[in-house]
């Protein structure tokens, strides 16, 4: 993957758009053409205005999902709640994890912060052992970076 090409073209979807749910849709059809060995990547978002600190599902790519996900909970909600990346190299070893999809064997989530709020997070699960790398891990970190600037900020 060509870092700087896929930056250039991260921001040229998103750049004249104000929808954030727009945004999320095409972000995570970007993604997903852009990872190799991933079966499903979408957004979980926070619900303004609703006193339960829980991920509601939002834009993605892959199969029907869970809907909500509260704060603690699974690695989404685990990431939410400590406001950190967690990558998993096998959902197995992973306490507490929620199973979706039966075929998914590794994941990354990782929290959408504004304001020292988590307002969401990127999720990205693999039918694959190990397959999300450190590499991996700060591309996709430097992405949500950019939704929190680009797509959240400018709504």
């Amino acid at each position: 993957m060509d870092k700087h090409l896929f930056f250039e073209q991260l921001h040229l979807l998103i750049q004249d758009e104000p929808n954030i749910i727009a945004n999320l849709a095409n972000i995570s059809a970007f993604l997903n053409q852009n990872f190799d060995d991933i079966n499903w990547v979408g957004f979980y978002l926070v619900e303004k205005d609703n006193p339960k600190k829980e991920l509601v599902l939002g834009p993605f790519q892959g199969k029907v999902a869970c809907i909500r996900i509260p704060f603690g909970q699974g690695v989404c909600g685990n990431a939410a709640l400590r406001k950190e990346t967690i990558r998993v190299l096998d959902v197995h070893q992973f306490v507490g994890h929620i199973a979706c999809d039966a075929e998914s064997l590794s994941e990354i989530v990782i929290p959408i912060i504004v304001d020292d709020e988590v307002i969401g997070v990127l999720d990205i699960d693999s039918p694959s052992y190990n397959r999300f790398t450190l590499n991996d891990q700060m591309i996709l970190e430097d992405v949500v970076k950019i939704i929190e600037k680009d797509v959240f900020c400018k709504a």
